[in-house]
Formats: structure tokens, sequence, C-alpha cells
């Protein structure tokens, strides 16, 4: 099962967040941080998670009672304050061609117990600026 809406478009390197989420759950498994640490997920976040998340197909690593959600922000000139949340891969694809640049998030959340985690990040867009670049160096 494809993970997410993921990236289709970046414009650099996607940076996975796996490594740190498996470092975080190990202490959590020790005792060296408690539960409340982990699943504390905002208001905000539980609630873009429960209208624009997309199953991921993995159980929730701390409950183990729901199914992990991923919802993806985008966040660039002329977007929300708080960026957006597309809904779907065509409305992510469109925002990660935008001729401003982006910078995209994509965070996975339990809706049981409110877990979550940064899953990767990735520029995308910058349609503009790269042609002006492309036409200086001519």
């Amino acid at each position: 099962m494809e993970r997410g809406l993921g990236s289709s478009s970046a414009t650099g390197a996607v940076v996975e967040y796996g490594l740190v989420r498996h470092a975080l759950l190990a202490r959590l498994a020790s005792g060296q941080i408690g539960r409340e640490d982990v699943c504390d997920a905002h208001p905000e976040l539980v609630r873009a998670a429960t209208h624009f998340g997309r199953p991921s197909g993995e159980a929730c690593p701390v409950c183990s009672g729901r199914e992990l959600v991923e919802v993806t922000y985008v966040f660039g000139a002329r977007l929300a304050p708080g960026g957006t949340c597309p809904s779907s891969r065509a409305e992510l694809s469109r925002l990660e061609r935008r001729e401003e640049p982006v910078q995209c998030y994509a965070v996975e959340v339990c809706l049981g117990c409110r877990f979550h985690h940064l899953a990767r990040k990735w520029a995308a867009g910058g349609r503009r600026a790269r042609r002006a670049a492309r036409e200086a160096g001519q």
C-alpha cells in the first residue's frame, strides 16, 4: 500500500525521519520518557488528521489500537499562514508545481492515543526561480 501522498516533484532531497522515530520509541519502551510525552498531538493536528488524513497501513507503534493516518501540510507564499492540507494526490501535485517554492511536511498521527511524529519533509515548487536562474546562465 502506498503510504500517504508522498512527494511527486520534490526539487531537492526528501528528508525521512524514521531513525528519529525509532529512537523516540526506544526511549519510550525503556521508560526514559512517558507516553504523555509522545501522545500529545495538538487538537488542530488531530482535526486535520480526522478530515484530511490518509490511512498509512501501519498500526500505531504506541497503542497498537488504531491505524496511523498521514497528514501532509504545505507552506509557502500566498498560502494560509497555518499551511494547507491537500486532500488528494492531484491537489498535492498542483501545489508542488507552483511558481513559488513550497515546503511540504508529512506527519503521522494516531487518532486513538494521539501519538504523532514528523515522517518526512521536502521542498517543491519554485519554477519561477529556477527559470530565472536558467535564463541568467544563458
